[in-house]
């Protein structure tokens, strides 16, 4: 090393760090700004219900209070299982506002995975929306820890049980508006803990940071360019990597947050007309869903309503039906490990010539990494060089920076793994073309994606192996118009035993949630290798054929 940089120089030897011109990032930030800037604006809108961002700050002020009365502070879990509510979004800062860590519950889980999560998590309290009390109920019946139970009471829920040992509006009443905690006190600190399934039976923790989270949430505010006048209607679930930050982002923008409990065709036309709303985001099965519906549930609209997209390539038939149906679409690309969108298809003004095919096949493509990313790029897995732009070599994609996790929650092993070679291995197989846009062609691991979540074929194989019935099971990926992708079940019976398609799948039904349960299901030997290994390849492809 070069000795005359060992010693800091006159820079930084007379220059330090003091509390004036150093502070944590945190999104905590954005809305302690937007009540200051913007005090009576409208921040949330759910059904006749508004909140103004003096009021919802006030809210969040109250929640982090009366959560550090009952002893809960930095490192304890707080778990949400609640749709895309005003409570929902009020706990993705009020629960970091008290030093917590904000664990919010994909709404389609089972009680079982519920009841791992809950323990896995060392919950300290659960927020329940009575929608899901049953659920909620069913898995607090099998876990160890017992968190404190709040109910939340939402006007616009259907009925249903409560479960808890009080109201959320109770326990914001115990709370102290005024009161600010200061957290965090470091930018590292731990802000979120979201489980995804990956490729293992159990599901994964996946760490945020405020450091990470602010940035990203900016990322996305630039992205996607949300404004002091932008309307963004929820029909992204909020427990899906924090709403993949926009949570944050909007409420950084001044935006408005438009709650949306269920997605319907609807219900989502109709916000669009009557609040303005400007943009939105989704999985290509919502852009489906938007494209294909009937005419009597499509809401006339004036205005170019922006739509995000990710979880999958969207097919360019559907950008073209979204673009005649008033949308206009961006592409991002992430996972669960980069806070959502790390990479977008960032438009090109040269891509107006291209007729509609080829402009919509370059929209679907992944695209560029973030502004707040500092790399992503397509190398070979194994000794992480990087590939040639030639649109042909296929590699891994791999993704480093701040917006990446921190690591997976009490698995150093999966941690080191994932972050092997400094990069985080995201799985999926791409090319990256001349213009120097990334595509990804295929998965490297056996992860369904349906409907935007993900599903491990490992978790459901596991389920089919505890059939009396059933001797061999492999999962596999199958093409669905609606959904991207289902579940395939490929089945051997054990001798002399006679199933059905039917006994599968209401089999499963009971003992997973209802999107992992394999929509079809196939009977007959298993293809494999000489060393007895399936063929999961083989296997793929008559999943396509079918």
């Amino acid at each position: 090393m070069d000795q005359t940089h060992a010693v800091a120089s006159i820079f930084e030897r007379d220059l330090d760090r003091c509390a004036a011109n150093t502070a944590p990032l945190t999104p905590i930030t954005y809305l302690r700004r937007a009540a200051g800037v913007f005090p009576d604006k409208t921040a949330v809108i759910h059904g006749d219900a508004r909140l103004s961002y003096r009021e919802l700050f006030a809210r969040a002020c109250r929640l982090a209070s009366a959560l550090a009365k009952r002893g809960i502070g930095r490192g304890d879990t707080v778990t949400i299982l609640a749709p895309n509510t005003p409570a929902m979004l009020e706990a993705h800062y009020g629960v970091p506002m008290a030093g917590a860590v904000l664990n919010a519950l994909n709404t389609r889980l089972d009680a079982a995975t519920i009841a791992f999560i809950l323990d896995h998590a060392e919950a300290k309290v659960l927020l329940c929306d009575r929608e899901l009390a049953a659920t909620a109920r069913a898995a607090l019946a099998q876990t160890k820890s017992k968190p404190l139970v709040i109910d939340i009471e939402d006007a616009l829920a259907p009925a249903g049980d409560t479960i808890g040992a009080m109201s959320y509006e109770a326990l914001l009443a115990e709370g102290d508006p005024d009161t600010d905690t200061g957290e965090p006190a470091d930018e590292w600190q731990s802000l979120s803990l979201l489980y995804t399934s990956g490729t293992t039976g159990n599901p994964k923790g996946v760490v945020y940071s405020h450091r990470g989270a602010y940035l990203n949430a900016f990322g996305n505010m630039i992205t996607f360019g949300l404004r002091s006048d932008s309307v963004y209607l929820w029909t992204l679930p909020m427990f899906h990597c924090n709403g993949w930050t926009y949570t944050w982002a909007v409420t950084a923008a001044f935006g408005t947050h438009v709650c949306l409990r269920k997605v319907e065709p609807a219900p989502v036309y109709a916000a669009i007309a009557e609040h303005g709303v400007t943009h939105m985001c989704g999985a290509p099965v919502v852009l489906t869903m938007l494209a294909h519906a009937p005419d009597e549930a499509k809401t006339p609209f004036e205005q170019t309503v922006e739509i995000a997209t990710g979880g999958a390539a969207p097919p360019s038939a559907v950008i073209e039906a979204m673009e005649a149906n008033g949308f206009r679409v961006t592409h991002l690309y992430g996972l669960t490990e980069s806070y959502g969108p790390a990479t977008v298809c960032a438009w090109q003004e040269s891509w107006a010539d291209l007729d509609d095919r080829q402009r919509t096949e370059r929209m679907a493509r992944q695209g560029v990494r973030y502004v707040t990313l500092d790399g992503a790029r397509v190398a070979a897995p194994e000794d992480l060089a990087e590939l040639p732009a030639d649109g042909a070599t296929l590699g891994e994609m791999m993704l480093r920076g701040n917006t990446v996790m921190k690591g997976y929650y009490k698995n150093p092993t999966a941690t080191a793994e994932a972050f092997r070679g400094g990069w985080l291995h995201t799985g999926d197989l791409a090319v990256r073309h001349t213009d120097g846009y990334m595509e990804v062609k295929d998965r490297s691991k056996d992860v369904i994606i349906s409907g935007g979540e993900n599903i491990s074929s490992l978790e459901v194989e596991e389920a089919l192996y505890r059939h009396p019935k059933v001797l061999e099971a492999a999962v596999v990926a199958r093409p669905d118009a609606r959904w991207g992708e289902t579940p395939c079940a490929f089945i051997t019976a054990k001798a002399g035993a006679t199933l059905s398609a039917a006994e599968i799948t209401d089999y499963c039904r009971g003992v997973l949630a209802g999107f992992k349960v394999p929509r079809t299901v196939i009977f007959g030997p298993l293809p494999k290798t000489s060393t007895g290994k399936i063929q999961k390849f083989v296997l793929r492809d008559r999943a396509r054929a079918l």
